[in-house]
């Protein structure tokens, strides 16, 4: 008999060497989408209530608590992480506590893939993507913003200031791997940033 067996978006991808700056694959990280009215009192004591963390209100911002963050992505919904072996117990979780309210809690772990970006110049190896401007004040760790990465839908999270994921849709995750494997290629670096010293 056959068994389901998970693996990972890039699990066969070609290794990122030569780059200066590190790629790597998280892929051990679940993911729940949750919908609901960030108006609605009974919604947000709810959510905080299972996630024990508020969830954030303002545009490209995002909230931690333990191995759980909550990303917002628009005025009605938001992203969390967290292991993947607690996404489907948490989204139960939240579905429970959420009954009654208008809202929606599904694990979608298995939608996205989730490429890091590691190392001085991380911004730079982004920008080569995207027409967003990484240098601006708008962008410091905890920042998150949807947008258009080499002509696909991604998702930007700045992790700390030289570490960056990027999420994309699991049917995109080769291309974008071979994307970012090329723009961080030693030889191709584009400093906009100064050097930290």
């Amino acid at each position: 008999m056959l068994e389901a067996r998970f693996e990972t978006p890039l699990a066969n991808c070609e290794a990122a060497t030569g780059t200066y700056v590190s790629l790597r694959e998280i892929g051990e990280r679940g993911m729940i989408d949750l919908r609901g009215s960030a108006g609605d009192k009974k919604f947000l004591a709810a959510a905080k209530a299972v996630l024990e963390v508020d969830l954030p209100k303002q545009p490209r911002t995002s909230a931690t608590w333990g191995d759980i963050r909550v990303f917002w992505l628009s005025p009605d919904q938001w992203l969390i992480t967290c292991p993947r072996a607690r996404a489907q117990d948490l989204s139960e979780a939240l579905s429970a506590e959420l009954a009654g309210v208008h809202s929606l809690a599904v694990n979608v772990s298995d939608m996205r893939a989730i490429i890091r970006l590691e190392g001085e110049g991380v911004r730079e190896v982004v920008m080569k993507g995207t027409s967003i401007d990484l240098t601006h004040g708008d962008y410091p760790p905890g920042s998150v913003r949807r947008m258009r990465f080499a002509e696909i839908a991604a998702l930007l999270h700045v992790v700390e200031d030289n570490v960056i994921d990027i999420y994309v849709f699991r049917s995109y995750a080769h291309y974008a791997w071979e994307f970012l494997r090329k723009a961080a290629r030693k030889g191709s670096e584009v400093r906009v940033f100064p050097k930290a010293v």
